[in-house]
């Protein structure tokens, strides 16, 4: 059993494309120290028949958008499903003009702590792939269902990390029936070690004497969009909330202390994408267009990267409250669109320690002092609401004096 990529596992992001394309199923999954899952070939049945390379998206990156690209901020008007996304609602709303007839949805969906991807027929379901997950989802056979779909003729939706979306591409041989897919990548920061979430909730369990049921990565909390607050539901129906801003797991994640190999050199960190639409938070919102801030409930980056992308969400804007904005001021607040970021010297101890130790004795280690400049910034300015405030009183008085 030798590795597609001969252990370099920098050059592998776990898209699962090689295992879905093989003919003769000699490639399968492995989940190696750091708890990422990296595919393994079986010698004696492999054929040489090159088919794994072809579609593996580090090797043959598919050719990106590089048009100027249609730039949008803002949220749904629809409060139910605001309330109930992320981030502003928009991919609902891409999902309902597109959608139409005749259709298939593929997206991320969460089963406790599994993370996997399916599809639904009916966007009356599409609740199951609002709110963002992160952790690296397991594709299963969603490329090949996705190629069948098309095949038949129907319009198929396709959202995931930006790696998946250049996987699918590659799976598909006939450029034609790209025509009935449109595809919508998610902001990507890279994937954490799913070890810490496993030891997370395991101290959890341990604590409060009840599984994890549901983990919801950003709970809005109300009106607490940009608090970016954790909620976890146990099976006995308790629940409990954890402050993203001094939770070890975002602390370790955001310091590429324990992200995929892969994820630290991203060749997909660049304003040309691989997907039709790329859709993330409207970070900076309070800086450069606070009339969308909505409240702190939440408000969406749209950016349309092909014709096609483009065409369809300005069906859909039409179902959201917002404008277009300078791609120059959203890409300021987003960083993993326009910077590839060098990986933690810490990294190999650090990923060293997950394995060895219980969360309490990695936090520990681990976790730095919370500075009073944070918990300023957090709990007495407010994070950005405050600044929205003042934007709304200068705005009132500007306009008294016309």
């Amino acid at each position: 059993m030798n590795s597609v990529y001969d252990d370099v596992k920098r050059q592998c992001f776990g898209c699962e494309s090689c295992v879905k394309i093989c003919p003769n199923s000699a490639i399968s999954m492995y989940e190696d120290e750091e708890g990422f899952r990296y595919p393994k070939i079986n010698k004696d049945k492999c054929i040489d028949c090159g088919a794994c390379k072809r579609v593996c998206p580090y090797i043959n990156l598919p050719q990106k958008n590089q048009r100027k690209p249609y730039v949008y901020g803002g949220y749904h008007k629809n409060n139910i499903i605001k309330d109930g996304s992320t981030s502003g609602g928009a991919f609902s709303a891409i999902a309902d003009v597109f959608c139409d007839k005749n259709y298939v949805i593929f997206g991320a969906a969460a089963k406790g702590l599994k993370i996997y991807h399916t599809y639904i027929k009916d966007r009356k379901e599409l609740d199951i792939f609002r709110k963002s997950k992160y952790a690296q989802s397991s594709v299963g056979d969603s490329y090949r269902q996705a190629v069948q779909f098309l095949q038949e003729g129907k319009k198929v939706l396709f959202s995931g990390t930006p790696c998946q979306i250049a996987a699918l591409n590659n799976c598909i041989k006939q450029e034609s029936l790209k025509e009935n897919l449109l595809t919508v990548e998610v902001v990507c920061e890279g994937f954490p070690s799913p070890i810490l979430l496993r030891k997370y909730c395991a101290m959890l369990e341990k604590r409060y004497q009840s599984s994890v049921k549901e983990l919801d990565y950003r709970y809005k909390d109300k009106n607490r969009w940009d608090f970016q607050v954790m909620k976890i539901t146990f099976d006995n129906n308790k629940t409990i909330k954890e402050d993203r801003w001094f939770s070890p797991f975002w602390i370790f994640w955001s310091d590429r202390l324990m992200s995929r190999p892969a994820c630290i050199e991203c060749p997909f960190r660049t304003t040309d994408r691989v997907a039709d639409i790329t859709l993330g938070d409207l970070w900076g919102v309070h800086k450069y267009c606070p009339e969308l801030y909505g409240n702190n409930k939440g408000s969406s980056l749209v950016v349309c990267n092909s014709d096609k992308g483009e065409s369809v969400f300005r069906e859909a804007e039409k179902q959201l409250y917002g404008h277009e904005l300078a791609y120059e001021d959203a890409l300021q607040y987003q960083r993993p669109m326009r910077v590839i970021v060098p990986a933690n010297e810490k990294r190999e101890m650090f990923m060293k320690d997950l394995q060895i130790l219980d969360y309490e004795a990695l936090c520990k280690k681990w976790k730095p002092k919370t500075s009073a400049r944070v918990l300023f910034s957090k709990y007495i300015w407010g994070s950005n609401r405050q600044i929205v405030n003042f934007w709304k009183i200068k705005s009132f008085f500007r306009k008294g004096w016309k």
